[in-house]
C-alpha cells in the first residue's frame, strides 16, 4: 500500500509565522509570497502545456475531452485569463474550442468531462465572456441538441450526472434557467429512479457501472450524490441522498478510507476518482447543504486519510497530489480553520519543489497523458492558479 504514496513527514500544522523552521523553503514563505511564486510557475508551465497539447498538434485533435484532451487545455487557459484578463488567452481559448467542436462532431458522449457537453458549455461561457453573443447562442443551441439516451449510465464521467454537471456549469455562469429546470428535472428523475431500483432500506440509492457498484466520485455513488445535491429535490429524495451518504460513512474501511466499490475490502486507493478524497469533497458539500454535524465530522475524518496517505506518486487531479490538495481547500472553506489552508499549501509546495525531479527520476508518474488537465501537469498548474485565491478555489469540473 505504501508504494502508492510518499511518506508525509511534514508537520500536521504550523502557524505561518513559525514556518521558517520547516525543511521546505517555499512552505516557509508568507502566504502572499508563496502564492506569487506558484502563480509565476503556473504561467511558465502553462506555455509548455499549450505548446505540447495544441501548438504541436497541427490543430488536428485526437482527443477533444476535458479529462485528457485539448478541452482541458482550453479550461486551463480560460482560468489563466480569469486571473490576468489577457485577451490573448481568451482568443486562444476560442481557437481551441473551435477545434474541439469540430473534433467532437458525431461523438455519442454527453458529459462535461468526457463528452460534447463540456465543449458546448465551456464554449458558451467563453463566448459570453468575450461578448460574442452569436457564438454563445451557437454553443447553447448545440448544447440543447444533445440527446440523452435511455441506456446512458448515471455516473459522472460518462453518464447522466456528468451531463447534469454541464447544465449546472452553464446556469452558474450564464444565469439560472439557461438550461431549464424542467429539462434538468427530467434527467434527475431518471437518476433517482435508477438508483432506487438497486437501493435498499439502508442505502436508498445505488448504481452500477460496467457490472460494479462503484462508490467513488468518477464512476460511482459519491459523484452522483454530489450532483444531486445541486438539483431541486423533494423531501423524500433529499432524505435518500442523505441516507446514502450515511450508509457510506457507516461502511467505510477500518482505516477511515472508503472502498472503491460495494463489498470491496481493498484499501489501496486514496484518489479523487476512488477513495477518501472524492468522498471528502462531497461530504463537505453535504455538511453545508444539510447543516449536519455528523456529516461535517465525517468529512474531517476522511480529510485526515488524505493528509496521511495523499502524497501520491502521481501528479494529476484525478488520481494524484494535485487533486488531493483540493480536499484541504474544501475543508478550509467549510471550517475556516487555517490548518487546512496550511495543508493545501504543503501539498502544493511538495509539487512545486519536487514533482519535476521525481518525474524525471521515474519515482513519480507524470500521467499517461502528461500535459492533460486530469492526469498530468495541467492539473498541477490549475491548482497553482487556484492557490492565488484559496477561498474561491474549486476542484475543476466537480465543485461549482
Amino acid at each position: 500500500m505504501a508504494d502508492r504514496f510518499f511518506p508525509n513527514n511534514m508537520p500536521e500544522f504550523i502557524k505561518e509565522e513559525e514556518e521558517q523552521t520547516t525543511a521546505s523553503p517555499l512552505l516557509s514563505l508568507p502566504y502572499n509570497s508563496f502564492s506569487d511564486q506558484l502563480k509565476r510557475a503556473a504561467f511558465n508551465l502553462k506555455q509548455t502545456i499549450v505548446m505540447e497539447t495544441w501548438g504541436n498538434s497541427g490543430k488536428r485533435l485526437n482527443d477533444y475531452t476535458m479529462y485528457t484532451g485539448a478541452l482541458g487545455t482550453a479550461f486551463l487557459v480560460f482560468k489563466g485569463y480569469q486571473i490576468t484578463h489577457n485577451n490573448k488567452d481568451l482568443d486562444l481559448c476560442k481557437h481551441i474550442l473551435k477545434a474541439c467542436d469540430s473534433a467532437s462532431f458525431g461523438s455519442s458522449r454527453v458529459t462535461f468531462l468526457c463528452g460534447m457537453a463540456g465543449v458546448y458549455a465551456l464554449g458558451a461561457v467563453v463566448a459570453k465572456q468575450d461578448n460574442d453573443d452569436s457564438l454563445c447562442d451557437y454553443y447553447l443551441s448545440r448544447f440543447r441538441e444533445i440527446k440523452i439516451s435511455k441506456d446512458l449510465p448515471d455516473e459522472l464521467l460518462y453518464g447522466r450526472a456528468g451531463y447534469l454537471w454541464a447544465c449546472l456549469f452553464l446556469n452558474k455562469n450564464l444565469g439560472q434557467n439557461t438550461i431549464s429546470s424542467t429539462h434538468m428535472r427530467t434527467i434527475t428523475d431518471e437518476i433517482i429512479k435508477s438508483g432506487r431500483k438497486m437501493g435498499t432500506k439502508e442505502c436508498p440509492l445505488m448504481y452500477e457501472w460496467h457490472g460494479k457498484r462503484y462508490w467513488g466520485a468518477a464512476h460511482g455513488l459519491v459523484g452522483i450524490m454530489h450532483v444531486l445535491m445541486d438539483m431541486v429535490l423533494t423531501e423524500d429524495e433529499m432524505e435518500n441522498v442523505k441516507s446514502t451518504l450515511f450508509y457510506m460513512i457507516k461502511n467505510r474501511l477500518p482505516s477511515g478510507n472508503y472502498p472503491s466499490s460495494e463489498g470491496s475490502e481493498s484499501d489501496r486507493l486514496v484518489h479523487w476518482c476512488h477513495g477518501a478524497p472524492g468522498v471528502t469533497l462531497t461530504l463537505a458539500k453535504a455538511a453545508k447543504a444539510f447543516g449536519d454535524e455528523e456529516l461535517r465530522k465525517a468529512a474531517l475524518e476522511a480529510g485526515e486519510v488524505v493528509w496521511e496517505r495523499g502524497l501520491l506518486k502521481r501528479v494529476g487531479i484525478c488520481h494524484g497530489i494535485s487533486g488531493n490538495a483540493y480536499v484541504f481547500l474544501s475543508l478550509y472553506r467549510l471550517t475556516g480553520d487555517v490548518k487546512f489552508l496550511y495543508r493545501a499549501k504543503a501539498f502544493a509546495a511538495f509539487l512545486h519543489e519536487k514533482s519535476a525531479m521525481l518525474i524525471s527520476q521515474g519515482t513519480m508518474h507524470g500521467g499517461d497523458h502528461p500535459f492533460s488537465l486530469f492526469e498530468g501537469v495541467g492539473g498541477m498548474v490549475y491548482l497553482f492558479m487556484d492557490m492565488v485565491e484559496p477561498l474561491e478555489a474549486r476542484f475543476p469540473s466537480y465543485e461549482l
